[in-house]
Formats: structure tokens, C-alpha cells, sequence
């Protein structure tokens, strides 16, 4: 069963959190690819799980190099490396469904195609497109494993507000993801 928030929002990352846990640990699913700008939302999921006695291997995917400017990331290397440290894998490339293509798209105007998926995803919801995007690029990254359910946490802008399960293809083969359940979203986004 979903949950709907009734706003979109950071406010709703604890939630987003808690309901992550509990549905990991009911569907034993071991793997949660989380997007997160900056880590601190990764944080919050690993203390959700730590005081709930529930193991998984958590994935943090930040924003690539470039998105703050030429040569800038907002995540720093002293977050990075406390993740890094805490058993997280952190994940900073380009995104699976726009990269290269909004470059073209920026110099050269009109549509690409990995764009205009990205645009039919945010159609269910921005956190929809996030999950999926940071899906494939775990995978394309070898940082899941092939084949095998995961849950994916995305949002609008900062935090978390979305979260799906899935059986991620690679970027190469994207068609091959199936969306299973949405844990949560809010109404809109």
C-alpha cells in the first residue's frame, strides 16, 4: 500500500525513511539507492535503519561535477569519505537520463530521447524520474547487483518525498527496469 503526502517536500524525509525500513525489511530487500545532493539525507536513512536493527547496503548518488558550475560538486570530500567510511557507496557521474544529451539539447535546441523519458517520468512524479535515473546508474556503476529487487529514494529538490521498489536495467538496456511498488510520493510534485 502507498502513502500519499499531502505536500511535496524535505519535510517528509523521516517518513520517507521510516517507511523505507519497514517495507526492507518486510519484502527483505537489501539494496536502497538514495539520492542525495549533499549526503545528509543519506543520514538519515542510515540512523532510520541503525535504531531499527534493519542491515542493507545503502547507495548514495549525488549530483555530478558541473551541475554548481565547472568543477564543482556539492558534495564535499569530508562527507564524502564519512560515508565512505560508514559502509555507504557513493556514486557522483553523470545522470543516466540527461548527461550528454542536455548538452546537445542546450547547444543545438530540440528534443533528445533520454530527455523526453525523463520528462514522461516526472509526469508520475519528479521522485519517479530520480529513482529510475539513480537506478541505472547504481547498476551501470556495479553498485547493485543485476536482476535483483531495490528500492530507490528520490525527491523535489532537497530531502526525500518519493520512493519506489524496482528491478533496475542498465542505462544501455533501460527498457529492461521494472517498477515494482511506490512505497510513498506526495500528491503532487
Amino acid at each position: 500500500m502507498s502513502v500519499i503526502f499531502a505536500k511535496k517536500g524535505w519535510e517528509n524525509t523521516p517518513e520517507v525513511a521510516r517507511l523505507v525500513c519497514e517495507y526492507a525489511r518486510e519484502k527483505g530487500i537489501r539494496h536502497i539507492v538514495i539520492a542525495s545532493k549533499t549526503g545528509y539525507t543519506t543520514d538519515i536513512f542510515l540512523d532510520t535503519f541503525a535504531r531499527a536493527g534493519v542491515e542493507a547496503h545503502f547507495v548514495s548518488v549525488s549530483h555530478c561535477y558541473g551541475d554548481l558550475g565547472p568543477g564543482r560538486c556539492e558534495l564535499t570530500e569530508d562527507k564524502r569519505r564519512e560515508l565512505t567510511e560508514k559502509g555507504v557507496r557513493v556514486i557522483t557521474a553523470t545522470h543516466a537520463l540527461s548527461g550528454a544529451e542536455r548538452g546537445i539539447a542546450k547547444r543545438y535546441g530540440g528534443l533528445t530521447p533520454a530527455i523526453l523519458m525523463a520528462d514522461t517520468l516526472k509526469m508520475l512524479g519528479q521522485g519517479m524520474k530520480v529513482g529510475v535515473e539513480i537506478s541505472l546508474m547504481a547498476m551501470d556503476n556495479g553498485a547493485i547487483p543485476y536482476g535483483e529487487e531495490i528500492i530507490a529514494v528520490g525527491g523535489c529538490s532537497h530531502g526525500a518525498d518519493y520512493a519506489i521498489s524496482l528491478i533496475p536495467g542498465h542505462s544501455n538496456d533501460l527498457f529492461e527496469t521494472k517498477v515494482i511498488d511506490v512505497i510513498c510520493k506526495p500528491r503532487i510534485s
